[in-house]
């Protein structure tokens, strides 16, 4: 055998495949994709040709398979359909008048109306807000609904899962997800499993990667939503998973790391949007439509009863639903501007929404956490801080070993945002969030003093320190903030 003429044969095919992955990549990778994610990939798939195309095989789709895009559309003509008419907003104060079309642009996107007549009350502390869903779940008489994330039994969750299988113990219908892929990742899962079975409560995970039994989508798919309904009266949703503010992590208990989270109460007509969530997500994992438990809440009556829309988002929906929410509401803000969010990662529309604010003499603060969890994202996170700095923006870090994890916007004194969504580009385009609107001064009050509490925790960056940060992490920080527009 000619081993030279067989070299040359096979070096001439990787030559043809190289070129051919290169010319294919050049052709279908920007097709509907922002040019910075699409020149990430491209430079991925020209740096490394056959694993930067595998990967691309792997995670370059942001779609979820056909039939879970067919049932969201479905249950998104239900909820159009069923929630017509229920705009019962306060008449008796227009508020802004740049609020009206962004509630029109939340309705377009993502069906669900602007409602009045709720109630909401903050939870700050993270262990009694796991023994507060607890108590209210021991309350329930119809049924409970509970979405998480990252669902883990511990000795701190312990308290809940006692509560839902006391619950289902007593007649009340209980009904459980959780994320697979990110509860998976953490050591409680098996024994979460086992507790969640021999309880007997209907669970389903939510975007399971089983190949094997003909489950797949690009693996980083994720549902991030954190929400829990009781009755239709009740709903709590935010920032928290259920799981020790460790994490259950021997490396975060190491570095004593602990998690700063918020979530609210809601009652009021706002429970029926949340639960709607749980109706489309529990639709997509099990064909089963709840349509008879999406019952509206008690409508409040007084002066300080808030406004509220439910926006959902994700790979789900033919827009970046909170990403445009989020940018309508920067561009409107006349006074301040402030965001707490534990990744930030914005994209460019984002980031020029941002430093356009500041410049244009708006009070813009961001809150973000002096270490964090996750390496790629805090360094990609702090690529953008010069720019914000410079800009205008201030920046404040809160203090280690905390990781403040709490998400939440508040624009003048009026409007807020809380639910699940971080500002970065995975919580606008790869994964299932919640976001919740409000209107309302006393709500935005409350949270101005959550905020108050975060500055006193914090220590504001400067231009002068940032600038003169090691040279090597600078590279470090630029290198990783390639990585996050790989989408």
């Amino acid at each position: 055998m000619d081993w030279a003429l067989v070299t040359t044969i096979v070096v001439g095919l990787l030559l043809v495949v190289d070129v051919a992955i290169r010319v294919i990549a050049i052709i279908t990778v920007p097709i509907n994709r922002r040019p910075q994610t699409a020149t990430a990939w491209l430079l991925a798939i020209f740096f490394i040709p056959y694993l930067g195309f595998l990967l691309f095989l792997l995670f370059g789709s942001t779609k979820l398979p056909r039939k879970r895009r067919e049932r969201q559309s479905a249950i998104n003509t239900y909820i159009l359909e069923t929630t017509a008419g229920t705009e019962r907003v306060r008449r008796d104060d227009a508020g802004p008048d740049w609020l009206p079309p962004i509630v029109e642009l939340n309705r377009t996107l993502g069906a669900m109306p602007l409602v009045g007549g709720n109630t909401a009350t903050l939870s700050t502390s993270y262990d009694e807000t796991i023994l507060e869903l607890a108590r209210a779940v021991d309350a329930a008489e119809r049924y409970v609904h509970a979405e998480f994330y990252i669902l883990s039994l511990d000795r701190t969750s312990a308290p809940f899962f006692d509560s839902l299988e006391r619950a289902h113990r007593r007649g009340v219908t209980v009904r459980v997800l959780l994320d697979h892929i990110a509860s998976r990742q953490y050591p409680g899962y098996r024994r979460t499993i086992k507790r969640l079975k021999r309880m007997g409560v209907q669970w389903r995970l939510m975007l399971p990667v089983q190949p094997l039994r003909g489950k797949w989508q690009r693996p980083d798919l994720r549902n991030h939503r954190k929400l829990l309904v009781l009755d239709g009266q009740v709903a709590y949703t935010g920032s928290q998973n259920m799981i020790d503010s460790s994490y259950d992590r021997l490396r975060n208990r190491r570095r004593s790391l602990r998690w700063q989270d918020l979530m609210v109460r809601f009652e009021g007509p706002i429970v029926a949007g949340i639960n709607a969530l749980f109706v489309t997500d529990w639709y997509s994992e099990t064909d089963e439509l709840l349509l008879r438990e999406t019952d509206p809440g008690w409508v409040h009556e007084g002066p300080d009863t808030l406004d509220c829309q439910v926006v959902p988002s994700g790979p789900g929906f033919e827009g970046e639903n909170n990403l445009r929410m989020f940018n309508a509401l920067l561009y409107s803000a006349q006074q301040r501007i402030v965001i707490s969010s534990p990744y930030f990662v914005p994209d460019e529309s984002m980031l020029y929404a941002i430093t356009t604010a500041a410049q244009r003499g708006i009070d813009v603060q961001l809150f973000v956490s002096e270490i964090g969890d996750q390496l790629i994202v805090y360094h990609a996170q702090r690529s953008y801080y010069e720019a914000l700095l410079r800009a205008g923006v201030r920046i404040w870090l809160y203090a280690a070993p905390v990781v403040l994890h709490a998400k939440h916007v508040t624009i003048d004194d009026e409007v807020a945002v809380i639910g699940s969504s971080n500002m970065d580009m995975r919580s606008f385009s790869l994964n299932l969030e919640i976001s919740v609107m409000v209107r309302g001064t006393s709500f935005v009050q409350e949270l101005r003093r959550v905020e108050d509490g975060y500055r006193n925790a914090s220590r504001e960056l400067t231009l002068d320190e940032w600038l003169g940060r090691p040279f090597r992490v600078a590279v470090l920080d630029n290198v990783a903030r390639l990585t996050a527009a790989l989408q």
